[in-house]
Order: structure tokens, then C-alpha cells, then sequence
């Protein structure tokens, strides 16, 4: 185009025509304000080819302020269009991806802000991602959530460490679900965060599953109770009889000291304390074994590893000396407190007593040895072992000792290691069993202090 060409309107002619009626209409308009202005536009080459520019118009004023001309520039921006409609493409991809992943994803600001939830979340909450940037959608956690949620979110935040946590969302129609959030920070070359990375799993029925699991082995473990009690009703007849006997005799006492002449009243009172010690050790005894096979809901509490040992060893005394196995005790002192059921506890530790003593039934070449220890493992928790001098472990069952229904008795169901492990491993510990070096077998299980739980 010659300059004639381009003089008044004649540029006009080189403006894509789909960019001319708003770029006239705009210019006729910064005309009319007088003000600086500038839009983008479409400009044909020479060989016809139309390419992005940035039309800038300012005007010349003189002394009095009049106008007097316009200076304009156009700056070529194709390339940048390019790239910016190119960056607008993948990121609409990546949206579309985003939206129809199966599963919760989103992505936060360093600072923990939401700012891109896609489309199954959003839809599950029932919240636009207005309303998730404005943290309006706290109210679908869970109310016995929010707390412990909000407490982790902003510790992890100030750390920069990735995390993750289970809380309950509200779906849209008021049902609450559990979820497991796991967040991971995206870095830049300089380490700092640039943003958050969080993936949102359904883990609802896997919850409820474990639930039913927990219930299972609950009544598992009062099946396996109530089976021990037959072979401990002579533990149990030893422990009661001794008080009851000297409540008779205390009782016969004191009738024959009120009965003299004149009465030993101060005998009489003396045996008198003496059948209400023999009547509360009685009454002790007996709660005990109502603890020990009732059918009640595991309660953590800060338990004394040693004195529940002990407990379970008096109730056992009795059937291990018919048996002829020799108890030894080797409980650490100054042993750290541990926080778990106490009666789930105990019920492990009776089964591995148990156990060892049927293991030594058959073994008349040797003493009949049961050692019962408790003392620190190298990670700092608690371990307590039952090593036996038994018929030790079979090569061919190592692997199946703690599956369910495996059992090396004749009289055997299987199910007492398999809820002995669970057992464990809801505290948070381990169960397991080792070969001795010299005859029998030791069993073990590990659990945190209560410091560290």
C-alpha cells in the first residue's frame, strides 16, 4: 500500500474485515475523548497473510490544549497471540482432563488457597470454585472433622512437607462420606512452592469394611476366651477357694471368740478385717476374670505392661503347674507405660502363654521351661516375649503361624495368633515369632509407648 493508498480511511482497507467495525467504532471513540487509547487487531501483509497488532493512538496538543494531531503505533504481538492461544489450549486440555478424571483433584496457592477443584469434586460438594476460593466450603467437613483437618492442612503448609489425613466430606444431598487427602508441594529449581498438588480419594466403604473387620475380630477374640476358660477353671476354682477358705475359717474364728466367756472382742474384730481382706481379694479376683472374657468395645487407656503381665500369669499359674512348666518372670524395671485396650492386651499375652504351654505338652526329655519377658526394643517402644522350650517352629508352617484357621493342635481352630496380630497391629505394633537357638520357640510383640502414640 502507497502512502496515498493509506491517507484518511484508505489504511482501513488493510484491517482483517471480521476486526474493522469494532476497530473503527474504538477509534471514533478515542477521537471523541481525546484520551490515549489502544486495542489489538488483525493487519494484512503485503502477501496477504493477516498477523496480531497492537494499535496505540495518543494525541499532540498544543499550548492551549487543542489537538492538533494523533501519533499512532502498531506493534506486531502475533507471536505472543500465538503463544498465549497455544498456553489457552493446554490449560483447556488440562481442564478437560482434570474434569474427567475419576477421581478428586485440585491445586492450591503456596499459601493453602484453592484455586483450581475439578468438576467430580466441585459437583460432589455442590460448591462452585468461587465459593472453594472463598473457603466457603468448610461447612462440608464434617463437624468432628474440621478441626483435627484445619490443624494439619496449616501445620504441612508452614512446613512445606507433603501430608495427608481422612476426614468426611458432605456430598451435595447432606450424605457424609470418608476421604483420604494426600497434598504434595510442586517446586521451582530454587526449592520454593509454587503451588499444591492434591489428589481426593473415596475411601468410604473401605472405612465401613474395616469397621465390620474390627467387629469381627472382636468376637473372634471373646470366641477364643471363652474356649481358654475350660482349661483355666482350675486356675480359676485356685484363685477363688484360697479367700473363700479363709473367710469360713476367720468367720468360725470369730463366732468362738464372741462365744467365750467373756467374749474376745478385740480377737473377734481382728478376724472380722481379716474376712473382709479374704472377701474383697475374692471380689478382685472375680472382676478380674469378668474383665478378661467379657464381650465389651476396646478402650485405649495408659497401661502398665508389667502389672497386666502379672495379672494374666496369676490366672495361669495354677494350669501351667499341672503341667509342669516352670514360669520364670524377667520384667524390666522402670518399664515406660504403653496406651492400649488392657483387656486386648491381656489376651494376646494369655493366648502366647497358652500356646507355649501346649507347645512343651509332649516334651519329657527336658524341663519344661516358659521364660516371660518384657523390656525395650530398639525403636523405644515396648516388647514383651514368651520364649518356651517346646517342639519349636515347623519349617513348613513359619509363613502360615499367623494366618486364620492355620493351627498345628489336633484340638486347634486357628483363629487365636490370626486375632492376636490384629490385635496388635490396631496398637500399632507388630506380632511375630522366632526360633530359638537351642529348642522351642519365642513369640514377641512391640508396641509404642504411650509418649509416642
Amino acid at each position: 500500500m502507497s502512502p496515498e493508498q493509506g491517507q484518511r480511511w484508505g489504511w482501513a482497507q488493510a484491517i482483517h474485515p471480521d476486526d474493522l467495525g469494532r476497530l473503527n467504532d474504538y477509534w471514533l471513540s478515542v477521537i471523541a475523548s481525546g484520551e490515549p487509547g489502544e486495542i489489538e487487531a488483525r493487519l494484512r501483509r503485503f502477501d496477504g497473510a493477516y498477523r496480531w497488532f497492537l494499535f496505540r493512538a495518543s494525541p499532540l496538543r498544543d499550548g492551549s490544549g487543542a489537538i492538533v494531531k494523533w501519533y499512532g503505533t502498531n506493534t506486531d504481538i502475533d507471536d505472543r497471540r500465538r503463544a498465549e492461544e497455544a498456553l489457552r489450549d493446554r490449560e483447556s486440555d488440562a481442564r478437560s482432563l482434570l474434569d474427567n478424571m475419576p477421581g478428586f483433584l485440585a491445586r492450591f496457592s503456596p499459601d493453602g488457597t484453592p484455586d483450581i477443584v475439578n468438576r467430580p469434586l466441585r459437583e460432589y460438594l455442590g460448591k462452585t470454585i468461587e465459593e472453594m476460593n472463598r473457603w466457603k466450603a468448610n461447612d462440608a467437613v464434617h463437624p468432628d472433622d474440621l478441626a483435627h483437618s484445619i490443624e494439619v492442612f496449616d501445620n504441612a503448609i508452614s512446613s512445606g512437607q507433603p501430608f495427608e489425613f481422612q476426614y468426611r466430606l458432605r456430598r451435595f444431598d447432606g450424605v457424609h462420606r470418608w476421604f483420604q487427602a494426600r497434598l504434595v508441594p510442586v517446586r521451582s529449581l530454587e526449592g520454593r512452592i509454587l503451588q499444591w498438588n492434591a489428589l481426593i480419594t473415596d475411601i468410604d466403604k473401605q472405612k465401613h469394611a474395616e469397621g465390620e473387620l474390627r467387629v469381627a475380630q472382636s468376637e473372634l477374640a471373646r470366641v477364643t476366651r471363652v474356649m481358654a476358660m475350660g482349661q483355666l477353671t482350675a486356675s480359676i476354682a485356685h484363685e477363688v477357694n484360697q479367700p473363700l477358705s479363709g473367710i469360713v475359717t476367720n468367720a468360725g474364728t470369730c463366732l468362738r471368740m464372741l462365744d467365750a466367756n467373756p467374749p474376745n472382742l478385740e480377737g473377734a474384730r481382728e478376724t472380722a478385717r481379716r474376712t473382709i481382706r479374704d472377701a474383697n481379694r475374692t471380689s478382685d479376683v472375680i472382676a478380674r476374670l469378668r474383665k478378661l472374657y467379657s464381650k465389651r468395645e476396646p478402650v485405649p487407656e495408659i497401661t502398665d505392661l508389667n502389672e497386666a503381665t502379672r495379672e494374666v500369669i496369676s490366672l495361669s499359674l495354677n494350669e501351667l503347674q499341672k503341667n509342669q512348666v516352670v514360669l520364670r518372670q524377667d520384667l524390666a524395671q522402670d518399664l515406660p507405660p504403653v496406651m492400649g485396650d488392657r483387656i486386648q492386651l491381656q489376651q494376646v499375652i494369655l493366648n502366647l502363654i497358652r500356646n507355649a504351654s501346649d507347645a512343651m505338652s509332649t516334651i519329657d526329655d527336658r524341663p519344661r521351661e516358659l521364660i516371660v519377658k518384657t523390656d525395650l526394643d530398639e525403636s523405644g517402644g515396648v516388647r514383651l516375649s514368651v520364649k518356651d522350650s517346646g517342639v519349636g517352629i515347623d519349617p513348613g508352617s513359619e509363613g502360615k503361624l499367623f494366618e486364620s484357621f492355620y493351627t498345628t493342635k489336633s484340638d486347634g481352630m486357628g483363629i487365636g495368633l490370626s486375632v492376636s496380630r490384629s490385635i496388635m497391629e490396631s496398637h500399632r505394633g507388630r506380632l511375630w515369632a522366632v526360633k530359638n537357638e537351642g529348642p522351642g520357640a519365642t513369640f514377641l510383640f512391640s508396641i509404642p509407648c504411650a509418649s509416642n502414640t
